[in-house]
């Protein structure tokens, strides 16, 4: 009798990692998570009410579709886009999922430029396509005219993003645009911009020009980190009318839970709650980059909620070392950036706390040289 066929892009080992549980610390030592890029502010008190609203129908199906959540995207987009220009889905990264099967099949090309998030990669493989990595400069900067040389007939996807994780670092809206003229027909760039509230660059631009000029382009957000709802899995994409009436094709129905929805809705009424979230975090990203340069550490400029550094001890032992000390960062070798470690701003006090435990570490430990 013949055995199951599995798939041997699928059995490869592409479980995502996160950045962990809030630890347990003993004698009453604080725990500092700044090792997920999570809103350091929790989420809106107008969110918490709306959850609490929607608990009594929590028997009864959800929303068929997604469409109220959409037309309140409508609004928070200065009503340049329209209903159908935007996707949802349970998280930015079923984001990806959705896109892959969208646009891959057995064979395909997608590219990638680490380090980058990692479910551009396992995500886009489950489909059977070949991620090809064209790795960003020794600075941190993607190597646009690269991925260009690069692409064949076979390229489906370029994954980018503005700001990306881990690196923080952003593409100029005067290079990106040479970049989509000169891109083909036949390729699709994916826009990572879910940490694109907290760019404050000149030159910084999201995916809404070139949405609105149709081109080949899907912007991904997620309400996980500005709108501080990680716990609540939403995310959503827009694109132009002919890419995204297409992806909503395999979209499911009843696909966001009614908190979920509600929960989005509500977030994005509280612009309050997002200014303050965003003037926290430029704040914040100032004193944590001036502490760094005033320890020595090397970092790299960065436009995100997080900052990435050259540790000047080896990555894991300065995680173990922080830990000890109730501060929780992130090493990010498996994103493509061997030796790094990524910091997650948080409130005052947790910065503080982790400059203070940095110093404390280089005091006690030889430098790598």
């Amino acid at each position: 009798m013949a055995s199951i066929r599995y798939k041997p892009y699928i059995l490869e080992d592409s479980t995502y990692k996160g950045g962990g549980k809030k630890i347990a610390m003993p004698n009453g030592i604080k725990v500092h998570k700044l090792s997920s890029n999570e809103n350091p502010l929790g989420y809106s008190p107008k969110v918490k009410e709306a959850l609490t609203g929607a608990l009594d129908n929590l028997s009864l199906y959800p929303d068929n579709t997604d469409h109220r959540l959409r037309e309140a995207l409508v609004s928070d987009f200065d009503n340049q886009l329209t209903a159908d220009h935007f996707i949802t889905a349970n998280s930015g990264s079923e984001i990806i999922d959705i896109i892959s099967k969208a646009f891959l099949g057995e064979g395909d090309e997608v590219f990638v430029s680490q380090p980058c998030f990692l479910p551009y990669t396992a995500f886009t493989r489950w489909m059977g396509a070949k991620a090809v990595n064209v790795p960003m400069t020794s600075d941190y900067d993607y190597d646009l005219e690269g991925i260009l040389k690069a692409i064949t007939e076979r390229t489906r996807l370029v994954f980018l993003a503005s700001p990306n994780n881990p690196s923080g670092n952003y593409i100029p809206k005067e290079k990106l645009t040479a970049f989509m003229g000169q891109l083909p027909e036949h390729v699709v760039v994916v826009l990572d911009e879910v940490y694109r509230h907290f760019a404050e660059a000149g030159d910084y631009t999201s995916a809404l020009p070139y949405v609105l000029e149709k081109k080949n382009i899907i912007a991904i957000n997620s309400f996980s980190k500005t709108y501080g709802l990680a716990g609540l899995r939403v995310g959503y994409c827009y694109a132009p009318l002919h890419i995204s009436n297409y992806i909503r094709k395999i979209c499911k129905p009843f696909l966001l839970s009614s908190l979920a929805l509600e929960g989005a809705i509500a977030a994005l009424k509280d612009i309050d709650f997002v200014e303050r979230t965003v003037q926290l975090v430029q704040g914040e990203r100032a004193y944590v980059l001036n502490g760094l340069r005033a320890l020595g550490i090397k970092f790299w400029p960065t436009q995100g909620n997080f900052v990435m550094i050259h540790p000047p001890i080896p990555d894991t032992e300065l995680v173990a070392s922080l830990e000890k000390r109730g501060i929780m960062v992130r090493p990010v070798g498996n994103f493509g950036a061997p030796g790094m470690v990524r910091i997650s701003f948080g409130t005052r006090d947790a910065n503080k706390a982790m400059l203070e435990a940095l110093s404390r570490i280089i005091k006690e430990k030889p430098l790598i040289a």
